[in-house]
């Protein structure tokens, strides 16, 4: 068995990403997060820089109506309407390297209150690392 304190979180990470842009839609966002069933996306700028990032949860913060009436989609739209992705996505985002430790990742994770972190190297945006990861890793040593 390998420790996590020497294996790099580049062994973990998702590499294919679904990113946003921050000129696309909080609408793009939620079609994202039902079709690929995941919570969080990258909110990049040019070339993968990452800039930001978005959970389903910060979605759902703002939809406070979704559901609320029957014609809920028209509902969705207007609320999405009133706010742009970089004024719901976290800012000042923390970002790993490749290199990173997996257990240097486990316990970054276990002290904040998110659950997603970006794997940068040379300022692009190279892969996601989640705790959904990290269980499936831990899951594996068994």
């Amino acid at each position: 068995m390998s420790l996590p304190d020497r294996i790099p979180v580049s062994s973990i990470m998702t590499t294919q990403l679904v990113v946003l842009n921050t000129t696309d839609s909080l609408e793009k966002a939620e079609h994202l997060f039902k079709k690929h069933r995941i919570r969080h996306i990258p909110v990049i700028e040019g070339q993968q820089r990452i800039v930001g990032m978005l959970s389903l949860t910060d979605l759902l913060r703002i939809s406070f109506a979704d559901g609320a009436y029957e014609d809920e989609e028209d509902i969705e739209t207007v609320v999405y309407e009133m706010f742009s992705l970089p004024q719901v996505m976290a800012k000042n985002v923390k970002t790993v390297a490749p290199d990173t430790t997996i257990k240097e990742v486990a316990e970054l994770l276990a002290k904040e209150e998110f659950h997603a972190l970006p794997v940068v190297e040379e300022g692009h945006l190279v892969g996601i690392v989640t705790t959904t990861d990290l269980i499936k890793y831990l899951l594996n040593q068994y």
